[in-house]
């Protein structure tokens, strides 16, 4: 069991794939090798259920056994459990089985179509209530999905009235300017939250100098994500820029919408951490030209990591 989340929190906490066998069932061994595989590539946390991870084409009862397998792999390391729900009632149920087995918080988004700051705030008002003081949350500010575009000072509202409001996964995009009104409310003495970034990791350079905490994306070379952050942490800035730039180009491809999810998965595969790229229907799959394209990336990729000396990525470090 891992402690609970808070304001400190930092790092790379990866969004987790669900792992599926070719004929559609949840494929736990790849659970267990994928949770493995993250943590051989450095990973601080995991975040589980979110929208890399299908959460929407799970059953109840998959949701929870794939948190309970996570959790007792994991060594310690805090896991986040997606919830988000139009209803209060279902996302109360699941944060409290979820925290029951385990997990350090939850992350809700607000219910799409909501109109206004005032039934924004309102949202996740009863959100806080129906949780409870001892449930941390996360926000999940992800207006491109959501349609919900979270303005600054509600935010910053949210931060001052609700404690259990640790972390905001910061999503919105690009929104660098969102970022450092936030941090430049706080060295004024609002409360400070950790704030993790997602979009693939796409901005993360750039959001690492606005004075973000780390990531929490699914890109498929991890490890990339946690050195960069470490350079970052050491003061080594450029070198941190230098080191990003070389898997860019794959940042960028993993992005793109209709196939992102089955790109990060048939990665997965190659890289040994599941057995299928299988999504659970509807999914997205690769044509021969997506596949012919994916290699070349790679090996593009392998090359520039061999002339700057790092390591080959296609085995976890």
């Amino acid at each position: 069991m891992s402690a609970r989340l808070d304001e400190t929190a930092k790092g790379v906490f990866i969004i987790a794939a669900t792992p599926f066998t070719d004929s559609g069932a949840v494929d736990y061994d790849s659970v267990d090798s994928l949770t493995d595989f993250y943590i051989g590539c450095g990973v601080h946390g995991f975040t589980l259920l979110g929208m890399m991870g299908e959460a929407h084409k799970l059953t109840p009862d998959e949701s929870l056994a794939v948190v309970k397998r996570v959790i007792a792999r994991a060594g310690g390391r805090k896991v986040i459990v997606g919830v988000s729900h139009a209803a209060i009632d279902p996302l109360r149920r699941l944060s409290h089985e979820v925290m029951a087995a385990g997990a350090a918080g939850v992350m809700v988004a607000p219910a799409a179509g909501l109109k206004g700051d005032d039934a924004l705030y309102g949202y996740y008002k009863q959100v806080f209530e129906a949780l409870g003081p001892d449930v941390p949350v996360v926000y999940q500010d992800y207006p491109q999905t959501t349609g919900v575009f979270l303005p600054v000072p509600v935010f910053n509202r949210m931060v001052q009235d609700f404690p259990q409001l640790v972390m905001l996964k910061h999503e919105d995009a690009p929104a660098l300017n969102k970022i450092t009104r936030i941090r430049e409310a706080e060295a004024k003495g609002q409360r400070r939250v950790s704030i993790l970034v997602g979009n693939g990791g796409i901005y993360y350079p750039q959001e690492l100098r606005r004075g973000v905490d780390g990531a929490m994306t699914g890109f498929a070379w991890p490890e990339m994500l946690v050195q960069v952050h470490a350079l970052f942490a050491a003061g080594k800035v450029e070198e941190g820029e230098d080191l990003f730039d070389i898997y860019l180009p794959l940042v960028r491809h993993e992005v793109q919408p209709g196939i992102g999810l089955a790109l990060r998965k048939e990665v997965l595969r190659r890289r040994g951490a599941i057995k299928s790229a299988k999504q659970r229907a509807p999914g997205s799959s690769l044509t021969a030209a997506d596949v012919v394209e994916l290699d070349n990336l790679i090996a593009r990729l392998e090359r520039r990591l061999a002339a700057s000396g790092k390591a080959r990525p296609l085995a976890a470090e």
